[in-house]
C-alpha cells in the first residue's frame, strides 16, 4: 500500500490489485487492513477520476474510523483516519459538494495537528486550499496555500514543492498579485523541482499554464496545457484531463486572433467528461467559457443558454467569484439586438 497523495504509477493496475485486496481484506475480517485497503482505493479511484466511488469507499473508512482509532497509523505514516478525511476533501471538491468537504478538512486539520507528524499536515493544508480554490475563495485559500509551502521550505519536503508553488503562483495571479506570482511560477519550472508528486503533476502543469494565460504569456501557456493533456491520457487521470481540456478552450479562445472552432470543441470535450464524471465545478467553467465564446462571435441565442446554465450551476454551490463576470456577459447578450 501507498500512503503517498496519487503515488500510483499504473493507475489500472492498482485498481484490480485494490478491487482484490478488499474482497481479501473483507473475507478476513482485518479491519486495518479493510481500511488501508479503503484508504489505497481512495487514491486509485481519485486519480482516475472516478470521484463518486473514491467517496463511496472513503465515507466507509471516516464511518467506521473513530474514537481513538482516528490517529492510528495502522503501519502508514500519519493517520489513515485523517488521510481519509483528507482524500475526501480532493473529492468532494470536485463535485462541488463544499459544504461536506469544508467539514472533512476541519476535521483533517485537528486530526494532523494534533499528531506527531509533519508530512501530513503538507496534505491537509493542501487540500482545503483545494477546495476553497475550487470555490473561488481565493482569501481562504491563500493562507492554506502558504502554510503548505512553507512547511515544505522549513522541513525539505521537495516532492510537493511544484504544485504547492505552482498553486500559490496561480492564486496570487487570480488575486491580482501578479509581482509575487511570478517567482513562484519560475521555481516551480526550475530542474530542481522536478520531482513532484505523481498526482499532481499534470494540475501542477495546468495551474502554471492559467497563471501563464492571466499574465499574457500565451505561447507558454498552450505548451504547458499540452504537456498536461498528454501526461493525463498516458496516465488515464480522466478528471485532470477534463480540467485541460478546458483550460485548452480558454487559451484558444482568448489566442490573437481566437480560434473558435478549436475552442468550442475543446469546452464541449471538457464538458462531457466532466459530466460523465459529475464535476459539477467544471460544467460550471465550461458553460461560461462557452458563453463568452458564443458571445463574442455574435451567437446569442447560444450565449443566453449556456450563460444561464454557469450562473445557476454557481449560484446553486455558492461559487460566487465568478458571478460577476459572467451576469455582465449575460446582460450584454439580452441587451444587445
Amino acid at each position: 500500500m501507498t500512503n503517498c497523495l496519487f503515488g500510483i504509477g499504473d493507475l489500472d493496475r492498482a485498481l484490480v490489485s485494490g478491487r482484490r485486496a478488499r474482497t481479501i481484506t473483507t473475507t478476513l475480517g482485518d479491519f486495518p487492513l479493510q481500511v488501508t485497503t479503503n484508504w489505497f482505493l481512495g487514491q486509485v479511484y481519485h486519480g482516475l477520476g472516478d470521484y463518486r466511488q473514491a467517496i463511496d469507499v472513503l465515507r466507509q473508512n471516516v464511518m467506521s474510523i473513530q474514537s481513538e482509532l482516528l490517529r492510528e497509523p495502522f503501519g502508514q505514516i500519519g493517520s489513515v483516519g485523517g488521510g481519509s478525511h483528507n482524500r475526501l476533501v480532493f473529492c468532494l471538491a470536485e463535485v462541488g459538494a463544499f459544504a461536506e468537504g469544508s467539514a472533512h478538512g476541519a476535521e483533517a486539520i485537528r486530526i494532523v495537528e494534533g499528531s506527531d507528524y509533519s508530512y501530513p499536515r503538507v496534505a491537509v493544508y493542501f487540500s482545503v486550499g483545494f477546495l476553497h480554490l475550487r470555490k473561488g475563495e481565493l482569501d481562504q485559500a491563500i493562507p492554506m496555500f502558504e502554510r503548505c509551502l512553507g512547511l515544505c521550505q522549513t522541513l525539505n519536503f521537495p516532492s510537493w514543492f511544484p504544485a504547492a508553488a505552482s498553486v500559490l503562483g496561480y492564486v496570487y495571479t487570480l488575486s491580482g498579485r501578479l509581482a509575487e506570482a511570478m517567482p513562484l511560477l519560475e521555481q516551480a519550472t526550475e530542474p530542481a523541482a522536478s520531482i513532484s508528486i505523481f498526482g499532481l503533476h499534470a494540475l501542477t502543469l495546468a495551474w502554471r499554464s492559467e497563471a501563464s494565460v492571466l499574465a499574457g504569456r500565451m505561447d507558454e501557456a498552450l505548451a504547458l496545457a499540452e504537456r498536461a493533456l498528454t501526461f493525463c491520457r498516458a496516465h488515464k487521470e480522466r478528471g485532470h484531463e477534463a480540467w485541460a481540456l478546458r483550460l485548452l478552450g480558454d487559451i484558444a479562445a482568448q489566442g490573437d486572433p481566437p480560434e473558435a472552432a478549436q475552442a468550442e470543441a475543446h469546452y464541449q470535450q471538457a464538458l462531457a467528461l466532466a459530466e460523465e464524471l459529475d464535476m459539477r465545478p467544471l460544467q460550471a467553467h465550461c458553460h461560461r467559457g462557452l458563453g463568452l465564446l458564443y458571445a463574442a462571435t455574435g451567437q446569442r441565442q447560444q450565449a443566453r443558454l449556456v450563460l444561464g446554465m454557469a450562473m445557476a450551476l454557481y449560484r446553486s454551490m455558492e461559487m460566487t467569484f465568478w458571478l460577476p463576470e459572467t451576469e455582465a456577459a449575460l446582460a450584454q447578450v439580452e441587451g444587445g439586438p
